[in-house]
């Protein structure tokens, strides 16, 4: 048997740093943790950067080569910054360290070892793109008919699928229970995953998801290869654990085996993605897998006042499944309590924290330290026109501004071609959503139609149906093509439009909701914001106006997207709260926060206990972002197109609140 030898790093005598005074004690215990399997909960604003950093480090003083280190990140970027940092505190070669996210440590493995699984070296690793080209072969190839449904696109497939090798669930698990609308053509989406795996085999690619599956694979069905990694990595750090998904967990548990070192760190409070599947019970259960797992707490933090910890803490603490903390301040009282701020409606909401905006920049508060955070997209739309009307610069981190979506002005071509019947431009995008037209095809059709007396009538005498049924069409596109046909009847009335609700309804209910559903991966979200859209027009009598309304607020300031913009333009954030975690800004507006919006409808009534608890992590970490000021809004009547005004009850996340811990503001006038 083969005699056992490790080789250290020469260090000099002594630590090059002095950890007890550069951490807080907390800190300290962590980073000096002894080897074994650690947890560290690291609450909101606590320095979880720094602790994992000098714990890298720490290893490091101490002896372990960085080869024997693996440090494992949601993004390049995290692990990017971290050995930047590690450089900078012991002057070892941290190049060697392997560092990276689970998909780039993936590929590492795969690119040494691909040939054990029947893929050659020089292996491809295809983007979203490359994906979607590729999955469009197969499916085109399979024979499967896609023209009697609405079959999910390219996309929506990759998705699908990547959810099932993500959560380790079965296909059929999946299909069932995320995409029931899909229950019809499961049994073809089922064979077209194996068809398209036989055809990345074929073609020596892999999409994203299997550099982690078949890495997992390589492990589980090479012992060698198993044991040869187990030994090379003798530390393992995990970052941002609670966002781990089962296949990852099962990477993590692989390369550790069951006496490595392992140290994960992590918030449960903060684990807010399940629907892309993330599981909580992986940092919740992890003393359960290893039982004897040592426990630290980082609860001091360095980012808000004490008064918005109090209130986090307060919320977070009506959580059952939870690891069990306490954030306290490093920072002094200001004496300012969080403002409570129920007002008449949404127009008032906005007007509140427009005003508030521009009184804190009076106060010296930049812009870019101000964010205003929801829970969906379309809680937004009256806050960013009313920002636009005031001249207050903002940037959009959850998507394009909400009229510029592509799902409003795919509603809003319908519209416009019902009153319009000379707008090409229109016609070319509504009828392009069909399966099988294509930019010849519309061409086609658009010349039909323009030989039509309808087309060129000053006022329409007959329906639209009477002109589109007889085109010929694509066999693929006819039964979408005829209930378009009939969609358009619905929008005008005896030669006039109807009411801009009852057109948006009559569209998304004919038509558009089928293809959301086939072709968006967030058709829910995107269906709450037609509703959005539809309340909002019901504040319209004329459809003309209302249109010119849309085309007017979708082209403002559009030399001034985001995107376009250097990150530290001085201009407020606004933001959903899933895509505010990491960040934080001097002054917070939490909106909308009325039961039914946040927490989400469809938790309250469908998600049971378990998804409740995770819209209150949500919460968590929007009110968690604020540093100075934290102000909580909602309105007190909601106009609905269909039920007209309907009274809101402030979020339960609010009222099960201490309500000594809140400030309420009464907002009277104006608006």
């Amino acid at each position: 048997m083969p005699r056992e030898y490790t080789l250290h790093t020469h260090a000099p005598a002594g630590p090059r740093i002095d950890y007890a005074a550069e951490l807080n004690e907390q800190q300290h215990a962590a980073v000096t943790a002894p080897p074994g399997q650690t947890l560290i909960i690291a609450g909101a604003g606590s320095g979880k950067t720094r602790t994992l950093t000098y714990r890298v480090a720490w290893l490091l003083d101490n002896g372990v080569l960085p080869e024997q280190i693996l440090l494992l990140t949601f993004t390049n970027k995290a692990a990017r910054e971290m050995l930047e940092r590690v450089t900078a505190l012991v002057p070892v070669e941290t190049q060697r360290l392997w560092g990276g996210t689970f998909h780039s440590i993936g590929n590492r493995l795969l690119r040494w070892n691909a040939e054990r699984l029947g893929y050659r070296k020089g292996f491809s690793i295809m983007d979203r793109e490359d994906q979607k080209d590729l999955m469009e072969t197969v499916v085109a190839a399979s024979g499967v008919d896609t023209s009697g449904f609405r079959f999910p696109k390219a996309e929506v497939l990759g998705d699908i699928y990547s959810m099932a090798d993500n959560t380790c669930e079965p296909l059929e698990e999946v299909l069932a229970v995320r995409y029931p609308w899909f229950e019809q053509v499961a049994p073809h989406i089922i064979e077209l995953r194996r068809l398209y795996q036989e055809k990345k085999r074929e073609t020596n690619c892999m999409d994203f998801d299997d550099l982690l599956t078949l890495s997992v694979k390589l492990l589980e069905e090479n012992e060698d290869l198993l044991e040869r990694y187990r030994r090379q990595f003798e530390f393992i750090l995990v970052d941002e654990y609670q966002d781990t998904n089962s296949l990852q967990c099962r990477f993590v548990e692989m390369l550790t085996g069951p006496d490595g070192n392992l140290m994960v760190v992590g918030d449960d409070a903060q684990s807010i993605y399940s629907w892309r599947g993330a599981d909580v019970g992986n940092i919740l259960n992890f003393t359960d897998h290893w039982p004897g797992a040592r426990t630290h707490k980082i609860e001091v933090n360095y980012r808000s006042v004490p008064e918005v910890l109090e209130l986090a803490n307060a919320s977070i603490a009506n959580n059952r499944a939870q690891i069990r903390k306490s954030l306290r301040a490093a920072r002094p009282s200001q004496g300012n309590l969080p403002a409570l701020v129920p007002l008449d409606n949404a127009s008032a909401q906005a007007g509140f924290v427009a005003q508030r905006i521009l009184e804190l920049a009076d106060e010296g508060v930049e812009f870019n330290e101000m964010a205003v955070i929801y829970r969906a997209h379309f809680h937004s739309m009256e806050i960013q026109m009313e920002l636009t009307s005031r001249g207050i610069p903002f940037q959009i981190t959850s998507g394009l501004r909400f009229f510029e979506q592509a799902h409003v002005k795919d509603v809003a071509a319908f519209m416009k071609f019902a009153v319009n019947r000379r707008d090409e431009v229109s016609f070319m995008r509504m009828v392009r959503l069909i399966p099988g037209i294509g930019g010849a095809s519309a061409n086609k059709l658009w010349t039909s139609w323009l030989k039509s007396e309808a087309a060129s009538a000053e006022t329409m005498t007959g329906t639209f149906s009477e002109v589109l049924l007889p085109m010929n069409v694509p066999k693929k596109a006819r039964e979408t093509w005829d209930q378009l046909a009939y969609t358009l009847d619905e929008l005008m009335a005896d030669g006039k439009p109807a009411a801009p609700p009852m057109m948006i309804r009559s569209i998304v209910e004919g038509v558009y909701d089928d293809y959301m559903k086939a072709k968006f991966k967030n058709a829910d979200q995107r269906a709450q914001d037609l509703e959005q859209l539809s309340n909002f027009s019901d504040r319209f009598t004329d459809t003309l106006e209302f249109l010119s309304q849309l085309s007017l607020l979708s082209g403002v300031d559009t030399s001034d997207k985001p995107d376009a913009q250097p990150q530290d333009r001085d201009a407020v954030t606004l933001t959903t709260a899933h895509q505010a975690k990491g960040l934080e800004w001097h002054s917070v507006f939490a909106v909308w926060l009325a039961d039914g919006m946040f927490p989400h409808k469809r938790a309250i009534e469908d998600g049971g206990d378990t998804a409740l608890e995770e819209e209150r992590r949500l919460f968590y970490v929007t009110v968690t972002r604020a540093k100075d000021n934290l102000h909580l809004t909602y309105p007190v009547l909601n106009h609905a197109a269909r039920d007209g005004d309907i009274l809101m009850k402030p979020s339960r996340f609010i009222t099960e609140l201490p309500q000594d811990i809140l400030e309420k503001w009464n907002v009277r006038g104006g608006w």
